[in-house]
C-alpha cells in the first residue's frame, strides 16, 4: 500500500542560517519570506538547530532593551556586556526535531503534534537538509477528492491485501469518512480491513460494519500460517 511521503509535499528551496547569522539578520529572513522559523546547519548542511520567531521574541523581552546581558546577574555573565554577539546558534532550539523525506505523511503529523512544532527540517539518507515541511502541507492529503479514496479503499485493502472482489464489500467515502459494509469469510479479515482503511492517506475516520460469517478470533496462534500475505501485513501495522 502506497503512502504519499513527506518529500512530495516539502518545499525544497529552504531559507536557512548559519549557527553566526547574527539576530538581526535572522529576523529579517523570517520577515521576508513570511515564515515563522528556519533550520540552523552546519559546514555540511546538517541541522544543528532551529530558530522561530517565538525565540526572537522571547529573547527580547528576557533581555529587555536588547542587549544580551541585560538583566542576568554577574556571576552568570561569562564576558563583559555587550561584548557577546547574539546569533542563531545563542537563540536556536537544539536538538531539532526532524523528519526524512522518504517518511509517511502521517508519521509527520504525528511528530509535529507530539512536539507542538508547525514546521519540519526534512533531512535525507545522509542527514542533509533537503526541505521544510509545514503543517499546511500535511493537511493537503486530507483534501484528496473521495472518489480517489474510495478507489484506494477497494483496490489496495479489498482487491490487494484480502484477494476479494470489489463486489464483496461495500465503500462509501463522505468527507473522508470511510464506511465499510458487507459480510467476509473470516472475522480476522474485518479487523484487517479497518486497520488497512484507516491508513489509506486522507482517510479522517472509519465506520467499520463489515460483519463476518466465520469468528476465527479463537484461532490467532495459526492464522500466520494459515492467512498468508494479509495475516503478514497486518502484523506490520
Amino acid at each position: 500500500m502506497k503512502h504519499r511521503k513527506v518529500g512530495n509535499v516539502m518545499t525544497s528551496d529552504v531559507v536557512r542560517v548559519r549557527e553566526t547569522t547574527p539576530f538581526k539578520k535572522v529576523a529579517a529572513l523570517l520577515a521576508q519570506h513570511r515564515i515563522s522559523g528556519v533550520p540552523v546547519v552546519d559546514d555540511d548542511e546538517k541541522v544543528v538547530g532551529v530558530v522561530s520567531a517565538s525565540d526572537l521574541i522571547a529573547r527580547q523581552a528576557q533581555d529587555g532593551e536588547g542587549s544580551p546581558h541585560h538583566r542576568w546577574p554577574p556571576a552568570f555573565r561569562t564576558t563583559a556586556p555587550g561584548t557577546e554577539a547574539l546569533t542563531a546558534g545563542r537563540l536556536m532550539s537544539a536538538p531539532p526535531v526532524t523528519v526524512h523525506a522518504d517518511e509517511s505523511i502521517a508519521a509527520s503529523a504525528r511528530t509535529m503534534a507530539e512536539h507542538r512544532v508547525e514546521r519540519l527540517p526534512v533531512l535525507d539518507e545522509e542527514e542533509r537538509l533537503v526541505g521544510i515541511v509545514t503543517r499546511r502541507d500535511v493537511l493537503q492529503v486530507f483534501l484528496r477528492p473521495d472518489a480517489d479514496i474510495r478507489e484506494d479503499v477497494i483496490r489496495d485493502v479489498f482487491v490487494r491485501t484480502l484477494w476479494l472482489t470489489p463486489l464483496e464489500a461495500g465503500v462509501k467515502v463522505t468527507d473522508g469518512v470511510v464506511t465499510l459494509e458487507g459480510r467476509l469469510e473470516r472475522e480476522s479479515d474485518v479487523a484487517i480491513a479497518g486497520h488497512a482503511t484507516a491508513r489509506i492517506d486522507g482517510v479522517v475516520a472509519v465506520d467499520n460494519r463489515l460483519t463476518s460469517r466465520f469468528d476465527d478470533s479463537h484461532l490467532r496462534a495459526a492464522q500466520s500460517t494459515t492467512h498468508g500475505v494479509a495475516d503478514r501485513w497486518l502484523h506490520r501495522l
